[in-house]
């Protein structure tokens, strides 16, 4: 178990961390130290960092929770920052959680938070990329934007750990977030999108069986005058991004999920029993919860559970009392689920959105219930498994949560966590299909406590 970092200041309110990282710590701090840290332990190993996890899920909470009324309460600051709720003790002494975080606040000894992630992106599309894939974008991006400018985690987990098993390498549920696609890594590495609802009875995958009006042998004849077309000389066949073969990719997928009865097990929740099912909860992002421990069950290494509307601007205490607790329990019960099966040690699971929201309540013009506006300064990231050590809280925000203040961390370092846990080297140089070279992650520098 990790204690809480805790920071001594001056009469002046600096830190010695504060003084590393804005100051010398460019130069004899923690970026240069950390940096050769890990270039050290990756040459022991051959070049690059070992894998502690396989595979990972990733859950976005699409419109930027709230660090307040989710890890990050204040309890001491004035009514209009600390907001209605209370606080929920953890199983950390002296680390509180919001109120209704109750079961992640009793099991915190098997995952960490990290308060102090902070950037500048404070609208919707921009913020999404930055998370998304570590990379800021190059120009001004639009709040309802939805922007590519470099690959996703997911893509590049999908290019460089997918296998040939019958099924995608990456899944997106109930939707791809807006900066969730591969870029220049082609369409094969674009998510599956599994949208309909595991919560329904009548829950179906596409592609995962043929149409009722097409019988077995007309499937296999198509298939073979398609592989019979495909085998004719095109023009510009090496032509950079090329939509046909594009095309080609995800017909090969569909065409492997149609025939694998792996993958037509690992989509059929039913065989749940009813009492896990009933455990991650009888609703549409419960049950998406659990049928992504299914998919990396069946060895799919990324799986994206998309969760919208936490762009919470007015009615946040009602909205969120009526949300946090079903979700707080479905991720608490994913968590366990992994480390009950033993699959938690080489399972990544993360839960993030784009930034937090505004230390002081506001009520919007006309409108008379309160919320938070976004706030790139400070946000709570929550990460298990993969090796990330229990009971650690990674960094700390100021009274009123106005920044991050205490090893404070970028979303580079963010995603460079992810993908040095799973094996993948985040400075790695990769290529465009023009030949433009460029880096996964410019700052390859993980998040130290958690690995």
């Amino acid at each position: 178990m990790k204690k809480v970092r805790t920071s001594k200041r001056n009469c002046e309110g600096t830190t010695r961390r504060d003084c590393l990282q804005y100051g010398l710590g460019a130069l004899l701090g923690t970026g240069l130290v950390d940096s050769l840290r890990v270039r050290g332990e990756s040459a022991k190993h051959g070049g690059g960092p070992v894998a502690t996890a396989k595979r990972c899920i990733l859950i976005w909470m699409d419109g930027g929770p709230s660090h307040f009324e989710t890890f990050d309460p204040k309890p001491d600051a004035p009514a209009e920052f600390r907001g209605e709720f209370g606080e929920a003790k953890t199983s950390i002494p002296g680390v509180q959680f919001s109120e209704h975080m109750v079961k992640l606040a009793a099991t915190l000894d098997d995952f960490s938070i990290i308060r102090s992630i902070r950037h500048n992106q404070g609208n919707h599309g921009a913020g999404n990329h930055y998370m998304m894939t570590g990379a800021p974008p190059r120009i001004p991006v639009g709040c309802g934007a939805f922007v590519s400018f470099h690959p996703s985690i997911g893509s590049v987990v999908a290019k460089e750990l997918g296998k040939d098993n019958g099924l995608p390498p990456y899944f997106s549920m109930p939707r791809m977030s807006r900066s969730g696609g591969p870029n220049f890594l082609g369409a094969k590495y674009a998510p599956f999108v599994v949208g309909d609802n595991p919560n329904s009875d009548n829950f179906r995958v596409r592609d995962v069986a043929l149409p009722k009006t097409l019988s077995e042998l007309r499937f296999d004849s198509r298939t073979d005058l398609r592989s019979k077309i495909d085998r004719m000389v095109r023009l510009n066949e090496e032509a950079a991004a090329d939509p046909v073969s594009a095309f080609d990719e995800y017909f090969e997928q569909g065409y492997n999920l149609v025939t694998s009865t792996h993958a037509q097990a690992a989509f059929d929740i039913a065989q749940e029993p009813d009492a896990v099912r009933d455990r991650y909860g009888r609703d549409s992002f419960g049950q998406r919860c659990l049928l992504a421990r299914r998919l990396v069950e069946g060895g799919v290494p990324f799986v994206t559970v998309y969760d919208g509307g936490w762009d919470h601007h007015r009615n946040i205490f009602d909205a969120l009392r009526k949300r946090l607790p079903s979700w707080d329990n479905s991720v608490a019960t994913l968590i366990q689920d992994l480390k009950e099966r033993g699959m938690l040690e080489d399972t990544l699971v993360v839960a993030l959105g784009e930034f937090g929201r505004t230390p002081k309540i506001s009520t919007l013009s006309g409108e008379s219930t309160p919320g938070r506006d976004h706030w790139a300064n400070a946000m709570s990231v929550l990460m298990a498994g993969g090796g990330t050590p229990g009971g650690t809280v990674v960094g700390a925000t100021d009274r009123k949560g106005y920044s991050a203040v205490d090893a404070v961390k970028s979303p580079e370092n963010f995603v460079s966590t992810i993908y040095h846990k799973l094996g993948i080297d985040p400075g790695k140089i990769v290529y465009t299909p023009e030949g433009r070279p460029t880096h996964l992650v410019s700052d390859s520098t993980p998040i130290r406590e958690l690995i």
